[in-house]
């Protein structure tokens, strides 16, 4: 009688050539990336030395500066924030309704949909404030718009993936019953997608305080403008304060953010 030894295998051989093809493809990949990027060796060797000399020249810190300009260009950064993620709340709920294939059974809608979906995400929060300061000039009204579109696509993929995990039971309830639509939207989808909507709201105004806080340097107003002044005219003092500024927005937001999420949900 024969003795056959089997050895236990995690990947069969297709599965090792493909991840094989997988990491030489990575590496490859890589190397040609580090050719394409054109490192400056000389500018490596110094930056710790300009690093120094940087903080030098922002140090001591000018706090006098904050009630001047700083304050009120932090507001209007948190105001640009709030009415940019408000502007998209309204432009993405149809979007999200709309891609959500168990509630909108047309796929022409599905694919409109989430065309729009994926165009806003695609494209940068600077260069829709770019594209927005061109229409109508420097301001509020650009950095608002920008965070506006730029978080169209965000609050629609993830509130369109909710409403597909819904559990259908109360749905099909009160469908039986006659109900209409816009009832059963409220009753059925809403108190389910509720949490994870509250959540995506507040992680997305998160967000947006830290994309509306540099948005300012392309001309749509907020804190940046303030910050690319001084970097014009070398007030590096100026734009340690600023940057120090933004540092405490940013905490302050996180803080906010956890408290109200911890409250609500």
């Amino acid at each position: 009688m024969n003795n056959i030894n089997h050895s236990w295998e995690r990947f069969t051989v297709r599965e090792r050539l493909s991840r094989t093809i997988v990491y030489v493809i990575s590496v490859i990949t890589f190397v040609w990336s580090l050719k394409t990027v054109e490192i400056i060796p000389e500018f490596l060797y110094d930056a710790p030395e300009q690093m120094a000399d940087l903080f030098t020249r922002m140090w001591p810190i000018d706090f006098a500066f904050y009630p001047i300009k700083v304050h009120d260009a932090l507001i209007e950064t948190v105001n640009i924030a709030t009415l940019g993620t408000l502007t998209a709340i309204l432009m993405s709920i149809p979007l999200a309704i709309m891609s959500a294939s168990n509630i909108v059974k047309n796929p022409i809608s599905h694919w409109v949909a989430r065309f729009f979906l994926v165009s806003s995400r695609s494209v940068n929060s600077l260069i829709w404030a770019l594209f927005f300061v061109a229409i109508f000039g420097p301001g509020v009204i650009a950095g608002v718009l920008a965070i506006g579109f730029r978080s169209i696509g965000f609050i629609g993929k993830l509130l369109g993936e909710a409403l597909e995990e819904v559990n259908m039971g109360s749905v099909e309830a009160l469908r039986s019953t006659g109900t209409s639509w816009p009832i059963i939207m409220i009753k059925a989808y809403w108190p389910q997608v509720k949490p994870a909507f509250v959540s995506i709201i507040l992680f997305r105004w998160d967000i947006n305080v830290r994309e509306s806080a540099v948005l300012g340097m392309v001309g749509a107003g907020g804190i940046g403008v303030v910050i690319n002044d001084s970097l014009n005219l070398f007030e590096w003092q100026r734009v340690s304060i600023s940057l120090l500024t933004i540092f405490v927005l940013v905490i302050l937001a996180e803080i906010l953010v956890v408290s109200i999420r911890k409250r609500l949900i």
